[in-house]
């Protein structure tokens, strides 16, 4: 194995263990805007923190797509946020880390990545992968509900927004500004915009009681989930190491049907073993 899939695999569990947090987050009926604004001023002072501590904070040009991917972020997140109040982790997180499909066809079409069989296959299972499991049971729990029809259209345009900004990272790497440049502009937007977001809505940027716990967890996970895929990246094809990072809705999965009671079918297992052959297929192809 090398250096890129490692941290491609990092990244995974990471992106697993912050899609649990989030409907945890969402469970205890957090407002999403409240809950990213915390998550932002957590998460940006110690990407900035990190950036400037290892001697990697440089200023440049290509570094503006680290700001971009931080205006796509914080779309995709809101609505996969709310997307999660009205269906299950199990459900809703394999739709959104599909967003890796968005991600390799602009690389592919845009960076000239190849196409290989073993991508192509990946893909195809992947995909599998994410039909089955959506497809299962919601939850046997009476708070949880079957996702609505503007669950779905919330987490599909979370799924595109993600997809967009990984996309916006790797030409950030191409251009050659450094992982933890990149991250730092990305938390810079990210938290401003979420913050002016919040108060527009609430009329305030008082954290309630209890959110600012959720939101570290969430921006310490999701730290090192976009380092770990920027790092991946850097000398990675974006074609393979995002859709190896965005597996970890299988983590998700499993994480939901322990925590949230959400059923464990036959679909799901069967959805869960495809995602380890996706997997398998996609780190050593």
């Amino acid at each position: 194995m090398n250096a890129d899939i490692g941290y491609a695999l990092a990244a995974l569990v990471c992106y697993g263990v912050s899609d649990f947090i989030y409907k945890r987050a969402a469970a205890m009926g957090i407002a999403a805007e409240r809950f990213l604004m915390g998550q932002g001023w957590f998460f940006c002072p110690a990407a900035i923190g990190y950036a400037a501590i290892t001697g990697n904070l440089h200023a440049t040009p290509y570094a503006g797509f680290g700001g971009l991917a931080g205006l796509f972020l914080l779309i995709g997140f809101f609505n996969y946020f709310g997307s999660l109040r009205s269906g299950s982790v199990s459900l809703i997180a394999p739709v959104f880390r599909l967003n890796f499909v968005v991600t390799a066809a602009l690389a592919i079409a845009l960076l000239g990545e190849p196409v290989t069989g073993a991508k192509l296959i990946g893909f195809a299972v992947a995909v599998i992968a994410g039909w089955l499991l959506l497809g299962g049971p919601v939850s046997a729990r009476a708070t949880e509900h079957r996702a609505t029809p503007r669950a779905l259209a919330q987490v599909i345009l979370a799924m595109l927004a993600m997809g967009v900004a990984n996309f916006c990272l790797k030409l950030g790497l191409a251009g050659g500004a450094t992982p933890e440049t990149i991250l730092a502009a990305q938390a810079i937007v990210f938290s401003t915009l979420m913050t002016a977001l919040s108060y527009a809505k609430n009329g305030t940027i008082r954290l309630p009681r209890g959110v600012a716990m959720q939101s570290a967890a969430a921006a310490s996970v999701l730290l090192a989930a976009f380092l770990f895929l920027l790092h991946s990246m850097r000398h990675g094809e974006a074609s393979i190491m995002v859709p190896i990072s965005q597996m970890g809705f299988g983590i998700a999965a499993v994480l939901g049907v322990i925590f949230f009671n959400e059923q464990l079918t036959a679909r799901k297992i069967v959805g869960l073993g495809a995602a380890g052959v996706a997997l398998l297929v996609l780190a050593l192809g």
